[in-house]
């Protein structure tokens, strides 16, 4: 039985818990951690339900739970990603750009090793993630991700397109880390944060978060193309994202799994 606890009571952590009162995951859930109740007190009101909520994480991470899902920040993997593996407990995380740091990721990849925990990352708001992973095994020259948003999206103004960001997957992970976990979650998969290149541009005349993806190596060439909308409460999430993550929850109580 999947007994889940949940960090981050935002946009993507409530569309979560949604989907479990509306039967979509198969889980016990045990209740949400967050510092602030706000999103508690608006999930409560949009869900009808008395909803377990934390606001200490000793006590949230004593709970019967067998799986954390985190869905809250970048410094929230980076304050108690250890800590939950430490308790014995899987963990997904949702805010991958955190694992750009190396230390952080070899960490919690030893911790997971030596207590045979699994660490499950989401495809999030891209496709293609199993193409890449399989294309890895026959060499791979180049991955490009190319993302365009509107200016709003991305917290500016701008009344024309405009180039933000030309580089790595390691410099656009810590300069847009509530836009571009997508980089991430292609870098820990593919040929890693320093080869991954990365471009976004804001785009006043698109209201989709677009993401096109190009993978080239000895098996070919991959090219995608997600145009997102944003989630309903907040244009710097793609709706795919947290969809992903209930998707990837559903997968791990299915009989049946399709995909790599």
């Amino acid at each position: 039985m999947l007994n889940l606890g949940i960090i981050g009571c935002g946009n993507i952590g409530r569309i979560i818990i949604k989907a479990i009162y509306k039967g979509k995951i198969n889980c016990k859930f045990a209740g949400v951690f967050d510092v602030n109740k706000d999103g508690h007190n608006l999930l409560s009101g949009e869900t009808k339900k008395r909803i377990k909520f934390f606001d200490d994480f000793d006590k949230f991470i004593k709970a019967d739970t067998n799986l954390i899902l985190e869905a809250a920040s970048q410094q929230a993997v980076k304050n108690y990603a250890t800590e939950i593996l430490k308790h014995d407990k899987n963990l997904m995380i949702m805010s991958v750009g955190a694992l750009a740091d190396k230390n952080l990721l070899a960490k919690i990849k030893r911790t997971a090793r030596e207590r045979n925990l699994k660490i499950y990352i989401p495809s999030g708001a891209v496709v293609g993630i199993d193409g890449l992973k399989a294309a890895m095994l026959g060499g791979i020259e180049s991955v490009t991700l190319t993302t365009r948003k509107n200016p709003k999206s991305l917290g500016i103004i701008a009344d024309k397109e405009k180039i933000l960001f030309n580089g790595d997957a390691n410099e656009a992970v810590v300069k847009f880390p509530k836009n571009i976990n997508v980089a991430a979650t292609l870098s820990l998969a593919g040929i890693g944060f320093k080869k991954t290149k990365v471009k976004i541009i804001a785009d006043p005349n698109v209201r989709e978060n677009i993401h096109e993806i190009c993978i080239k190596g000895n098996f070919g060439e991959i090219l995608t193309v997600a145009k997102n909308l944003p989630s309903p409460d907040n244009p710097k999430t793609s709706y795919l994202a947290p969809l992903a993550a209930i998707a990837c929850l559903k997968k791990l109580t299915s009989e049946i799994e399709i995909g790599i």
